[in-house]
């Protein structure tokens, strides 16, 4: 099997793997953004904690019925350009559009208006984002049958979509920063005209600073986003599906037979024991990751700099642009490797054992007296979201070619994908509630200039041992994982001879 040579019909063009990553890389930037941005909702826009909060959570809930719907809309669209592009096409420049329409807020409006206007247009945007989102990802899964070309495109990918989080970290520099994206001279004069303290007059101006850079920015998020996402419509060529059989007709009058349809796709892919653990594994070591993703930067603050935030300065983003610079060159490489020389599963493995070392080794990283040992961890850290999607979404491509032996056609790659990516969402939105009680447990006060001993010694057992221990249950998850490099290789001869291919 390691002498195998990948068929020259079976790889993807550089030129596919670019436009293909650039779709990746908008994937990741305006979840990115987005969770950049919602900060300012308090802080520029004067939105009260628990309205943000339910505008964080309202529109995940709408986003898990959508996906589902479109993943069942793109496997069954007949269309000359295919079953996903005309979707990516559409939903990129709706994407771009919408989410600088969304920012638009004006700190004058009333809560109210700011509150209702952002939860519709929050609404409106996620249904772009999924008609955009969706097919891509159904996309990636059907481009090549080859079981190593899959992790090669999957790497390059994700090594391309790392770059937003190379860039998303300093958007809270950016936005805050006066000389940047300046406020008009109109409103400095307005400010001036207040007859403001001196104290007060600067927090106003910071406040008029925030929100004109929250919404220049997300316009220029917007049209890079459209740029970038329309790419894959253009040059990404999935499986050739003129002659699938068994696709439903999309239309009105179908609708209820269609949701009978979504509804059976659905439990069969629930039965898929190789899915299912896919999804439990992505679903501990990501929301793991997640739960704990902000600690680092209370214990840079709190712990290394007794609260400073400006004697912290620009670190924090420093430690998560290295993370992605390193994951991007370094981590996914190695990943992508160790796939093909050892399998899928072996290499998931390994990459998530080599990420719990680097979480314990973040317990002596926030040495007040050596910063640079704050970046130790990071090369071994790396390896578990590095891994973890490179090696999901290339092993979910090898079981939809399970799911089409075992039920037939049509190929269910967005019923697939919708699903997975719910699963990451909802775990996501978990994972923010635990990681907010973990903080109320261990006793943090986010409106103290400073925190005690306990509780700073108590978050950073938390920031190590969470990550850790949900890694490890991911690897129990998988250690019996069936869809073997041999397996997958079989299915697919099954497959080519059941269509009767060359």
């Amino acid at each position: 099997m390691k002498n195998y040579v990948t068929p020259l019909k079976d790889r993807v063009p550089l030129g596919q793997k670019a436009a293909f990553g650039a779709g990746h890389l908008v994937l990741n930037l305006l979840p990115g953004a987005l969770g950049v941005f919602m900060f300012f909702l308090l802080t520029a826009f004067g939105m009260d904690p628990f309205l943000a909060g339910l505008l964080g959570g309202l529109p995940r809930i709408f986003d898990a019925i959508t996906d589902p719907i479109m993943g069942f809309i793109s496997d069954n669209t007949k269309s000359k350009w295919g079953r996903r592009r005309p979707y990516i096409f559409v939903g990129a420049i709706l994407s771009g559009i919408l989410f600088a329409l969304l920012w638009q807020l004006d700190p004058e409006s009333t809560q109210n208006y700011n509150f209702w206007y952002f939860l519709i247009m929050s609404m409106v945007f996620l249904i772009g984002n999924t008609m955009f989102a969706t097919p891509l990802v159904g996309l990636g899964y059907e481009m090549t049958s080859d079981y190593n070309e899959r992790t090669r495109l999957m790497a390059f990918s994700q090594t391309i979509g790392q770059i937003a989080w190379m860039i998303v970290p300093w958007f809270w520099v950016i936005i805050s920063d006066p000389d940047m994206l300046p406020i008009s001279a109109e409103k400095i004069s307005e400010i001036a005209a207040l007859g403001l303290n001196e104290a007060d007059a600067a927090k106003t101006t910071l406040e008029a600073v925030q929100a004109n850079g929250v919404r220049k920015l997300s316009v220029i998020v917007g049209i890079a986003c459209i740029v970038l996402g329309i790419l894959p419509a253009f040059f990404c060529k999935g499986i050739d599906s003129a002659n699938m059989e068994n696709r439903k007709e999309i239309s009105l009058k179908s609708l209820g037979s269609n949701l009978m349809d979504l509804f059976r796709g659905i439990a069969q892919v629930s039965k898929n024991k190789p899915f299912v653990k896919l999804c439990g594994a992505t679903f501990l070591v990501f929301n793991g990751f997640q739960m704990v993703a902000a600690f680092s930067v209370y214990i840079i603050v709190f712990y290394m700099y007794n609260g400073s935030y400006d004697a912290a300065g620009t670190l924090p983003a420093w430690f998560s642009t290295v993370t992605a610079i390193i994951t991007a060159f370094g981590v996914i490489p190695i990943v992508s490797w160790m796939a093909n020389k050892y399998g899928k599963r072996k290499a998931f493995i390994y990459s998530t054992a080599i990420s719990i070392l680097g979480y314990i080794l973040k317990w002596w990283a926030f040495d007040p007296e050596s910063v640079w040992l704050l970046f130790m961890p990071i090369p071994f850290m790396a390896f578990g979201l590095g891994g973890l999607f490179t090696l999901m979404m290339s092993m979910t491509a090898d079981v939809c070619d399970l799911d089409e032996l075992e039920n037939g056609m049509p190929r269910k790659e967005g019923t697939f994908g919708a699903i997975y990516w719910w699963m990451v969402k909802l775990g996501q939105a978990l994972a923010l509630v635990l990681g907010g009680a973990v903080l109320k447990a261990v006793g943090f006060d986010g409106a103290a200039a400073q925190q005690t001993v306990e509780t700073m010694t108590s978050l950073r057992l938390a920031d190590v041992f969470i990550p850790s221990i949900t890694a490890g249950l991911a690897i129990v998850i998988m250690w019996k994982y069936s869809l073997s490099e041999t397996r997958a290789k079989k299915i697919k001869e099954q497959l080519v001879e059941r269509r009767g291919e060359l």
